[in-house]
C-alpha cells in the first residue's frame, strides 16, 4: 500500500467511487432518473456498477457526482 501523504497524490488525486442506495424513477437510453434525497438524472456512462442489496438498488459512481 502506498504512503497516503505524498506530493504525487497532491498533484494527481485519484477518483473515489462509492456505492449509493437509490430509487430508480425513470430510465431512458442514455440516463436514469434517480431519487436519493433529490431527483436528478445520472448518465449511464457515469455508472460503473449496479447491485441489489437488501431489496435496495445501489449504484457505483464517483463520489463527486452525487454531491
Amino acid at each position: 500500500m502506498p504512503w497516503p501523504f505524498s506530493f504525487y497524490r497532491l498533484l494527481f488525486p485519484t477518483d473515489r467511487y462509492v456505492w449509493v442506495p437509490i430509487r430508480i424513477l425513470h430510465e431512458t437510453d442514455k440516463a436514469i432518473l434517480v431519487y436519493t434525497a433529490v431527483n436528478f438524472w445520472i448518465p449511464k456512462s457515469q455508472i460503473h456498477g449496479i447491485r441489489l442489496r437488501r431489496n435496495t438498488f445501489e449504484i457505483y459512481v464517483k463520489e463527486s457526482l452525487l454531491g
